[in-house]
């Protein structure tokens, strides 16, 4: 899988969105830990197609989540938000393969009919 492909895309903020994929993993089991996040740095961005960037309204982030099961390795997710819309994506590259169990566990978690909508008050796009 290429890292830059997203397998799902929320019509929310990248916050409320990062929270909202931790607490499904978290409720089905999986670990989180949210490593990194991009806001601090948000003006720093020059190819950026946030129509506000570089101001208080700009919305531009990017926060990586590692996810753990027990013995698996854990594999990493990243959410990359502009614009009131968030894209998630599994690092898959040659330097850190994803797990593929642990992928297809959160794949099923976002899939519908699997997805809990009553948490989440918008649209939801598996890819």
């Amino acid at each position: 899988m290429d890292d830059k492909t997203p397998f799902l895309v929320l019509e929310q903020p990248c916050d409320v969105a990062v929270d909202w994929l931790a607490g499904l993993v978290s409720r089905a089991g999986l670990s989180v830990m949210r490593t990194f996040d991009l806001q601090v740095a948000r003006h720093d961005q020059a190819l950026c197609p946030c129509p506000h960037h570089g101001t208080d309204q700009c919305d531009c982030q990017m926060v990586v989540m590692m996810i753990y099961q027990l013995d698996q390795r854990p594999i990493a997710i990243i959410a990359h938000g502009y614009n009131g819309q968030t894209w998630f994506s599994v690092v898959d590259t040659p330097q850190q393969r994803a797990d593929s169990y642990l992928e297809a566990i959160i794949r099923r978690l976002v899939a519908p009919p699997f997805l809990d909508p009553i948490n989440l008050a918008s649209k939801v796009h598996a890819v």
